[in-house]
């Protein structure tokens, strides 16, 4: 939208004398230099971050505009990366960089394009994916030629008068670091997918690189995500005897026991009151029966002396209290709205809301520096559903929220790291359906975050939700399982996404629809995870 910045164009790929195989950038204005028709209609545009003073060492980009890089050219030859972004607004950009060091403007795609790009330039030069970042490719001339060169001249493989034990064992020091000073080439060559050309190697082309295996001691580390057929894991029994794990002072006698069986199969629900508080932190592990007694004692008056705090401030001072008059005002509007489905809290006079009301005032005593946001209310109901206490649900709250403030702050970095770990994720276990999400500017994953800001309480049915939380809440395998539980809803869906052609607006219309609409799908998925583990 701002003119100065943005420069609407076509991509072209040229070969003439003037431009020997070049990527060509024309701007609204630019010259056109010759008529290309790339078989699609790319809608992007140029966004101008670079400098107009550049240095002169090695300029292989050609700036042929009059205004902020109206134009540009580069020779494919002097193309050496290029990077797809992971979030721009929801929209894909891509950065392309010279040998020289250059970036050149990014392009931003707004209706898809990237792939077909590509594509596109993959018929003249190799796109090689980076080993450590899935959206960074290196570029290569198809002909191997100048690649075999480098080994060649690099020596990795000379020295045919002693192999490679012998000369550790004369001068180990020298040896090993020898070769680590000439592996990095061969590192860049040896991460290239197996089909490529450069990994063939036949007895007439003596200057191809050998197997790494023809050299004891060298080992080829791949990056590729080869995760190979999930087994199949059953969901075990839930959690059904609890005085097994007492001893005579009611101590837990094996914490990480219980931990495991809640992970696979869940708590019985009368059992749920007593373990969820152990969970979420009410209760230490090591406590005994009478410490817990008194922990009771001492929480339920703490609780009550913050709630007199906000129940004893008269009208006329809320009116000059404008946090607390917002932060009320924001909570009862929430609660009338939450979970009033549920017998617990439906009807007008219910006093299951006046505890959802009177448990959320005061956790913005509690925690002033955080006070309410809205969300909260999502996860405070299944706490005093299965609590059925004021006191035990608030401290259970507490708990919880200690998992997942973050997720709250107004900076929003946590939410936006933990998309990108989710984005990591799907890369390593559906690149597939990762760009096709990309093609279709939903890469940036933007629908999941109501999914990960209250841990899919709005995705899936209540009684669902008190499973997938108490295996959550026992942080096995790893911190971050509810991201996998992402990656499982997605999976679950990519028949219906993929070959689809939905815009992004019906992408985001079926995801946040499609994890209610298959019975014990939250079963499912923690048999699918399970087998990832």
């Amino acid at each position: 939208s701002n003119h100065d910045t943005t420069i609407p164009g076509f991509i072209r790929i040229v070969d003439s004398e003037k431009l020997p195989l070049s990527l060509v950038f024309d701007g609204e204005g630019g010259e056109e230099e010759t008529k290309f028709d790339p078989g699609y209609e790319p809608d992007w545009a140029v966004i101008s971050t670079v400098k107009q003073s550049r240095e002169k060492e090695r300029p292989p980009v050609r700036d042929t505009g009059t205004r902020h890089w109206g134009s540009f050219s580069l020779p494919l030859s002097e193309l050496y990366s290029l990077r797809r972004a992971r979030f721009s607004l929801g929209r894909n950009f891509m950065v392309l960089t010279s040998r020289g060091g250059d970036p050149l403007p990014p392009l931003h795609f707004h209706r898809g394009g990237t792939r077909e790009l590509l594509r596109a330039m993959q018929r003249y030069i190799r796109l090689a994916p980076s080993p450590v970042d899935g959206r960074l490719f290196l570029a290569y001339p198809h002909d191997s030629g100048a690649l075999s060169q480098s080994f060649d001249e690099l020596q990795l493989f000379d020295d045919a008068s002693s192999d490679l034990v012998s000369r550790f064992i004369q001068d180990p020091y020298a040896t090993t670091f020898g070769g680590f000073s000439k592996v990095t080439n061969f590192f860049r060559g040896a991460l290239r997918p197996p089909e490529s050309p450069l990994h063939s190697r036949t007895p007439s082309d003596p200057h191809a690189p050998h197997p790494a295996d023809d050299e004891p001691g060298f080992e080829l580390i791949t990056c590729g995500a080869e995760l190979g057929p999930r087994p199949v894991v059953n969901r075990g029994q839930p959690l059904d005897n609890w005085e097994q794990f007492l001893d005579p002072e009611g101590r837990i006698t094996d914490p990480q026991k219980v931990k495991e069986l809640v992970f696979r199969g869940g708590i019985v629900p009368a059992l749920r009151k007593e373990v969820w508080k152990f969970l979420l932190g009410f209760y230490p592990w090591n406590s005994t029966a009478k410490e817990r007694e008194d922990i009771i004692r001492v929480k339920t008056d703490e609780y009550f002396r913050m709630k007199v705090q906000w129940k004893s401030v008269s009208e006329e001072q809320e009116m000059r209290n404008s946090l607390l008059r917002g932060y009320r005002s924001l909570i009862e509007r929430d609660v009338n709205r939450t979970d009033r489905q549920n017998p617990f809290f439906s009807g007008n006079e219910n006093p299951g809301l006046k505890l959802l009301h009177d448990v959320l005032m005061t956790y913005c005593m509690y925690n002033f520096d955080l006070g309410y946001v809205q969300g909260m209310s999502d996860l405070l109901a299944p706490l005093l559903f299965v609590t059925q206490n004021e006191v035990e649900s608030f401290w259970c709250l507490t708990g919880f929220m200690e998992l997942v403030h973050q997720n709250f702050e107004e900076s929003q970095e946590a939410m936006k790291q933990q998309l990108l770990q989710l984005s990591l994720l799907l890369r390593a276990l559906d690149p597939e359906l990762c760009d096709y999400l990309d093609s279709q500017d939903s890469g940036s994953l933007c629908f999941c975050f109501r999914w990960l800001l209250i841990w899919y309480k709005r995705e899936f049915s209540f009684e669902d939700i008190l499973s997938l939380w108490e295996v959550l809440w026992t942080r096995l395998p790893c911190a971050n399982f509810h991201l996998l539980m992402a990656c499982a809803i997605l999976e679950s869906q990519r028949g219906e996404l993929i070959g689809s052609n939905h815009d992004f607006n019906t992408i985001l219309k079926n995801i946040r629809t499609c994890p209610p609409a298959a019975p014990a799908f939250v079963d499912t998925c923690f048999e699918d995870l399970s087998s990832v583990r």
